[in-house]
């Protein structure tokens, strides 16, 4: 006679802990795919129309932590690329075949794949300029790019800079991230005019 016991409770716990994880990994990996495949677009469009960009934000702070740190990054939801402004017809021309349509909304100016919400979009900050006013310092003018798996990153001592400079919570946290894994440097720090410095000994002094 085929014995129809459950399982034990233990067995059934971690069966289901199992399943969990393995969604949780899935659905993980779906949106580094994701995030990866537009990041990918976005070289091909500005690589075929010749003009320069470079990614920020969280996508530019998880690459650099994950160099130092695999599986220690936060994995954002969209992408900001820094561009010229004088750039910007341009840009727009040239990502329409790519299936990207500019958009400014409500002051934001970003890219939107087609049938994406406008959380799932390229947002664009300007070189040279204050993200927000009441920002200490603009963002720094374009440098050349640091290419990490193919993705053209601003530099990390930029990123670090825009990072101080909004300081959010969520940018301290990610400043936390960087210099837990060793990205903020000596020289860097040394580099910081006295606001970002102070700032940056914020975030240190609350770890």
């Amino acid at each position: 006679m085929t014995d129809r016991r459950q399982p034990p409770r233990r067995f059934r716990v971690l069966v289901c802990l199992d399943s969990v994880a393995t969604y949780v990994n899935t659905f993980f990996e779906e949106r580094v795919q994701n995030l990866f495949a537009l990041a990918d677009l976005l070289e091909e469009a500005f690589s075929a129309a010749k003009l320069d960009y470079a990614i920020i934000g969280g996508l530019a702070t998880y690459m650099y932590v994950e160099e130092r740190e695999p599986d220690a990054g936060r994995l954002t939801r969209d992408i900001d690329i820094v561009v010229r402004r004088r750039d910007l017809p341009a840009i727009a021309s040239a990502v329409e075949r790519y299936g990207l349509e500019y958009r400014h909304v409500a002051g934001v100016d970003m890219l939107l794949q087609k049938g994406q919400p406008a959380r799932r979009a390229v947002h664009m900050v300007f070189s040279g300029e204050k993200v927000m006013a009441q920002y200490p310092e603009g963002t720094p003018d374009m440098l050349p790019p640091r290419i990490l798996q193919g993705v053209r990153l601003v530099p990390a001592e930029i990123l670090i800079q825009m990072k101080l400079s909004s300081f959010r919570l969520k940018d301290q946290m990610h400043l936390k991230d960087l210099d837990e894994a060793g990205v903020i440097t000596e020289p860097i720090v040394k580099n910081l005019s006295p606001i970002h410095r102070s700032r940056l000994d914020q975030v240190r002094a609350a770890r």
